[in-house]
C-alpha cells in the first residue's frame, strides 16, 4: 500500500467510497465542507449520487430514505448541523436503519465558532434527539484511524442495523496526513438486507417505520433496541492504553486531545512522573473494562477535553466513584497545550506526593 498526504475530511471521503459508499445527502458547514467537496466530485466516478440538499433537516430525511432502500450512505455536518439533523436521526434509530454520520465539531453554543471543540460529546453519546436510543460512536485521533474506522463505522452499522457517528473535531478534519488506503478501490462484497424496501414483487412488502400507537408494543420495541445496545456493550468497546501499566497518573482523552494528552504523558516520563495515557476509541459503547483495568495503579485520574467537561462524567461513572478525577479542558475554539497539560501533571504528582 503507497501513502498519500491526505487532508482528513478528503480521507475520510476516499475511505467512505472505498467502503461501498454510493450515496452522499449533506449541506455545507465548516470546518467539514472538504468532505462533501470532495465527494461531489468523487462519487460520480464510481456511478455513486451526491446531493447538496436544501438544509440539513433534508438531508437527513434523504439518508434515512436512502439507507431504508439498503444503500450505504453518508452524511457529515458540523456541530449545529448535527443539532438540526437530530429528529432525522431518532427517526433512523428507532427505524433500525444502518448508516454513518460524520461530525467535525467546532466551538459553540449557538453559531459558536469554526475552531475546533469537544462540546458535542453529551450529544453523541447520549442519543441527542428524542427517545431512549444510542449512536454507535468512533472517535479516531489520526487521520488514519479515520480512514480505517470509516470501513468499520459501515460495517458496524450494517451489523447492527444502526446509525454510526465518527465523531471528530476542527483539527482532524483540517489536518494533513500521510495515509494508507488498500491497493483495490472496489468495496468487499456488502452483506444482503432482505429488510430493505426494494421492491416487493413475489414477496410481502417490507415495512420501515418508527411509529407504534399501540404502547405495549412500542415497549417491546424500545426493549429490543436496549437489547441491541447490550450487545454491542458487550462486543464493540475499543481503547488504546498507553503506558499505563505502572501509571500513578491517567490522562484520559479522546480525539485531538488524546494526541496532546500522549505527548504529555512522554514529557512527564522523561522527568519521572509515571503517567500513562487511557484513550476510549468507542465513545458510546464506552469501554468500562478497559479504562479500569487501565487504572490498576493509578491514584489519580485528569481527563483532557475541548469542553467544560462532559467526558469527565463518564469516566467517573465507568470508574464507579473509586479513584479522584479531575479535569481540565479548553473551550470556544481554544486548545489545551502539552505545556498546560503538563503543570495539572505535576500539580497532581506534588499533591499526591508522587
Amino acid at each position: 500500500m503507497a501513502k498519500v498526504l491526505m487532508k482528513g475530511n478528503e480521507a475520510l471521503g476516499e475511505a467512505a467510497v472505498r467502503a461501498g459508499c454510493r450515496y452522499f445527502f449533506g449541506y455545507p458547514i465548516t470546518p467539514q465542507n472538504e468532505l462533501p467537496h470532495y465527494l461531489a466530485k468523487r462519487l460520480p466516478e464510481v456511478g455513486g449520487v451526491f446531493v447538496q440538499a436544501e438544509s440539513e433537516i433534508a438531508a437527513i430525511n434523504m439518508v434515512y430514505g436512502a439507507a431504508g432502500a439498503g444503500a450505504r450512505v453518508l452524511t457529515s455536518s458540523s456541530s449545529p448541523g448535527i443539532s438540526l439533523k437530530q429528529e432525522g436521526l431518532t427517526y433512523i434509530a428507532g427505524a433500525e436503519l444502518p448508516c454513518v454520520i460524520v461530525n467535525m465539531q467546532r466551538g459553540g453554543p449557538g453559531l459558536g465558532s469554526i475552531q475546533p471543540a469537544q462540546s458535542d460529546y453529551f450529544q453523541s453519546v447520549k442519543g441527542g434527539g428524542h427517545g431512549d436510543y444510542h449512536l454507535l460512536v468512533l472517535a479516531p485521533a489520526t487521520i488514519q484511524e479515520m480512514v480505517d474506522l470509516m470501513g468499520d463505522a459501515f460495517d458496524l452499522a450494517d451489523e447492527y442495523r444502526n446509525p454510526v457517528m465518527i465523531l471528530g473535531d476542527g483539527i482532524l478534519g483540517q489536518m494533513m496526513e500521510a495515509v494508507e488506503f488498500p491497493e483495490s478501490e472496489e468495496p468487499a462484497p456488502l452483506r444482503t438486507k432482505p429488510w430493505a424496501t426494494t421492491g416487493a414483487r413475489g414477496r410481502q412488502p417490507n415495512l420501515i417505520n418508527s411509529l407504534y400507537l399501540n404502547p405495549e408494543e412500542l415497549e417491546r420495541h424500545n426493549l429490543k433496541l436496549q437489547e441491541k445496545y447490550a450487545r454491542m456493550t458487550r462486543q464493540e468497546t475499543r481503547a488504546e492504553s498507553y503506558l499505563t501499566e505502572d501509571a500513578e497518573i491517567i490522562l484520559v482523552g479522546y480525539g485531538s486531545s488524546a494526541r496532546i494528552a500522549k505527548a504529555t504523558v512522554d514529557l512527564a516520563r522523561s522527568m519521572g512522573i509515571k503517567a500513562g495515557l487511557f484513550r476510549p476509541i468507542t465513545l458510546f459503547p464506552f469501554p468500562k473494562h478497559e479504562l479500569q483495568a487501565a487504572c490498576r495503579t493509578a491514584r489519580k485520574i485528569l481527563t483532557i477535553e475541548m469542553s467544560l467537561g462532559q467526558l469527565v462524567e463518564d469516566v467517573r461513572y465507568n470508574l464507579e466513584f473509586r479513584l479522584p478525577v479531575e479535569f481540565y479542558g479548553r473551550v470556544g475554539g481554544m486548545i489545551p497545550t502539552t505545556r498546560a497539560v503538563l503543570q495539572q501533571v505535576q500539580r497532581l504528582a506534588l499533591e499526591g506526593g508522587i
